[in-house]
């Protein structure tokens, strides 16, 4: 039997932190995740360029294309003028639609999306082949099938590591490469904030996962309960890793009042979280400022919106 690749390359193994160096963390959350574009505006309105990005699915298809160039502005400005025309927008996610059969024969999903097209249909111009042509190094998590566990991926295809991130059971199909099944890196891994302790002084994680919202009065029907039952167990793994080691901010965008699959919300999603970027700008600045080894010593990080 050929032996697998290893979990995390021998590269992130062998890194060393470096002072005054910045990480950032870009979790899962499903359309929430176009918050992660108001803080990416927020690093570049202070400057701060990461020394390297982690991701998980919504946060790995943000994260690489910010890695690869572009600014939270641009990422702004191409979402808003895909998701202005609704009609082109749902074309292209017809045209993203995968082949059935290709895993799970019988599923019945029309609208099961293969990952790699529809990158390729969405994606904004200028994302590289290859992890190494990127600006900034990006790591992007996945859930490996078949280990039930996370896989890492920060060199050699980009496209295929991020689809697999993104392959949310039921609306993406699961990927295959390099040896593995992948599929939604939030199944293990929502937020891959200690991916970046070795080799960043300092890391920020923005966790967008969000959770049900209500009085308890009324149960949630049987759709709303399928994903807000992934939110709660993502929530739960987070809370243990923060218990764990936390980064040094973790930026909590007011979105849970979104649905993961709000696509044509994201004018809505974005204005809430305008609400509160000075509250997560000072919290981005306060851990710049302080002693890293300071920061660390925070059991749960600078928190902003929590």
């Amino acid at each position: 039997m050929t032996a697998k690749k290893p979990l995390v390359t021998p590269r992130a193994r062998g890194a060393h932190a470096k002072a005054g160096t910045v990480g950032l963390a870009l979790g899962a959350g499903g359309v929430r995740g176009f918050a992660h574009i108001v803080a990416l505006e927020l690093f570049d309105e202070l400057g701060v360029k990461p020394a390297a990005i982690a991701g998980a699915s919504m946060g790995a298809i943000v994260g690489a294309a910010y890695a690869a160039g572009l600014t939270g502005r641009d990422l702004r400005a191409h979402l808003l003028g895909l998701l202005r025309d609704r009609a082109g927008a749902m074309s292209r996610a017809l045209q993203a639609r995968a082949a059935r059969g290709v895993w799970f024969s019988g599923f019945g999903n029309p609208m099961l999306l293969d990952g790699e097209r529809f990158l390729q249909l969405f994606w904004p111009r200028g994302v590289p082949a290859d992890f190494e042509a990127l600006s900034i190094p990006l790591k992007v998590a996945a859930t490996d099938y078949f280990a039930r566990s996370r896989v890492v991926y920060e060199a050699g295809p980009l496209a295929p590591a991020v689809a697999g991130s993104m392959a949310v059971p039921g609306l993406v199909q699961p990927v295959a490469f390099e040896g593995r099944a992948l599929i939604d890196g939030g199944a293990v891994d929502p937020l891959p904030y200690d991916l970046l302790f070795e080799s960043c002084e300092r890391v920020i994680a923005c966790d967008v996962i969000g959770g049900p919202v209500g009085d308890g009065r009324a149960a949630p029907g049987p759709f709303e309960a399928m994903f807000s039952a992934s939110q709660i167990m993502q929530t739960a793994i987070v809370r243990e890793k923060l218990a764990a080691r936390a980064p040094h901010a973790l930026l909590r965008p007011p979105v849970d009042a979104f649905r993961a699959l709000d696509f044509f919300r994201a004018t809505q999603i974005f204005r809430a979280c305008d609400e509160a970027r000075e509250e997560m700008k000072r919290a981005i600045a306060a851990a710049l400022e302080q002693p890293a080894a300071d920061a660390a010593r925070r059991p749960e990080g600078r928190k902003a919106n929590n």
